[in-house]
């Protein structure tokens, strides 16, 4: 009798261990699904030879002195940050999909598949969504002079002698002093900036953007 009690327990303790192990398992086999179905969050990444079209593109806009290496650096990020903000784009310094369609580089067909990255356009679409709702507040918008417009600024600056620099096409500290006495010596209020007034006084051309936002600023 006492051998047959024993038997039962044994029997019972096996069924037990037999159906945990199951379980365990089955857990394992859930876990596993559930971490194949989740998909795999997919990265833009721009090609050696795409960065080398980049480089080439920012040299001809002087704002890359470097080589075509194909190496993202910091210089080259660094000049894909100038190129962004000079084009309305998110300044991130990476070479995203919104930057290369910009540049008129080609995409890969992987790249083609992916959508553009929300950090690259994240500005437009909050202006657009606040745009759409009709109660966003209006945009300041901020008068920008280009590259090209600083850089003849400064030829302008050298020939009156208000400036002893180099034509950089950048805004600064020796050209903003050469501008103050460029404004203070035509009758202008003395900012140090390349604005409106000041570059029409100089005789250069403002861009259509610019020239546009003129007009609206005159409508309000």
């Amino acid at each position: 009798m006492k051998q047959l009690i024993l038997l039962v327990v044994f029997a019972l303790s096996l069924s037990l261990y037999a159906s945990a192990q199951t379980s365990t398992s089955d857990q394992k086999v859930a876990t596993s699904a559930a971490t194949e179905s989740k998909p795999k969050k997919q990265i833009f990444r721009a090609t050696k030879n795409q960065i080398k079209l980049v480089q080439a593109v920012l040299k001809s806009k002087g704002i890359y002195t470097g080589e075509a290496t194909g190496t993202l650096d910091d210089i080259t990020r660094a000049s894909i940050k100038s190129y962004q903000k000079d084009n309305s784009l998110k300044e991130t310094g990476t070479l995203n999909r919104v930057t290369l369609e910009k540049m008129g580089i080609q995409l890969t067909d992987a790249q083609k598949g992916m959508p553009a990255s929300e950090t690259s356009t994240a500005s437009i679409s909050k202006s657009a969504s606040a745009s759409d709702s009709g109660d966003a507040k209006p945009k300041h918008t901020i008068f920008r002079a280009t590259r090209d417009q600083i850089t003849s600024a400064q030829g302008v600056l050298k020939t009156n002698k208000m400036y002893s620099g180099e034509a950089t096409g950048k805004l600064d500290d020796d050209t903003r002093a050469g501008l103050k006495k460029y404004q203070e010596a035509n009758g202008l209020k003395v900012t140090g900036t390349l604005n409106q007034v000041t570059l029409e006084k100089m005789g250069i051309e403002l861009t259509d953007k610019q020239k546009e936002s003129a007009a609206a600023m005159s409508n309000k």
